[in-house]
């Protein structure tokens, strides 16, 4: 069954953000855009470089009213231990998940199990909690933050003009598509 328009299952974690440890629920997400972005786990290899990126485009998430959650199984004591020691993680301000319960990750279904660890997975929501974007890479792979920019402006676009929708390469100002019969062969 697709995650696709389904509500955030109900959590509480503790996450560690600009020097402190806070508590993220739920409850957080409601009247904002969110991004739960999953990665395997602290002090990897492709991981920093996918943060880090996120970190250098957080401004621009939040000028679209954006919060992101970087969530991995780590605790956020490891999460603290490594933007202490990593220059490339001390650029990070949103907040660091941790989810050593596996809640998080078995919810948004992208626990490995026999590993511990999450798969790198984007997740999407809206203000009303529901997921609008679905993206799972395998490990090896990194994610690339300027095109998550571009999937959020387009979630962003359509959750706000029902009846239109955004054809492939959409960038903001681009034309979009009002789907009807009149439509129907003519792309």
């Amino acid at each position: 069954m697709s995650l696709i328009n389904t509500e955030v299952k109900p959590f509480k974690a503790t996450a560690y953000k600009n020097g402190q440890f806070i508590e993220v629920s739920e409850a957080d997400l409601k009247g904002k855009w969110s991004v739960f972005f999953f990665y395997p786990a602290d002090f990897t290899f492709v991981c920093p470089t996918e943060l880090g990126d996120l970190a250098d485009n957080y401004a621009e998430f939040q000028k679209l009213g954006v919060e992101i959650y970087g969530v991995s199984t780590d605790t956020h004591f490891t999460h603290k231990a490594w933007h202490d020691s990593s220059e490339e993680i001390k650029k990070i301000e949103y907040p660091m998940v941790g989810d050593p319960t596996w809640t998080l990750s078995k919810n948004f279904e992208v626990l490995i199990e026999g590993e511990g660890v999450a798969d790198r997975g984007t997740f999407v929501v809206d203000p009303e909690g529901k997921i609008q974007i679905v993206e799972i890479n395998a490990g090896g792979i990194g994610r690339d933050a300027q095109e998550l920019l571009r999937k959020v402006k387009a979630a962003q676009y359509v959750h706000a003009h029902p009846g239109e929708v955004c054809p492939a390469k959409w960038k903001e100002g681009d034309a979009t598509l009002s789907p009807s019969i009149d439509l129907v062969g003519k792309i």
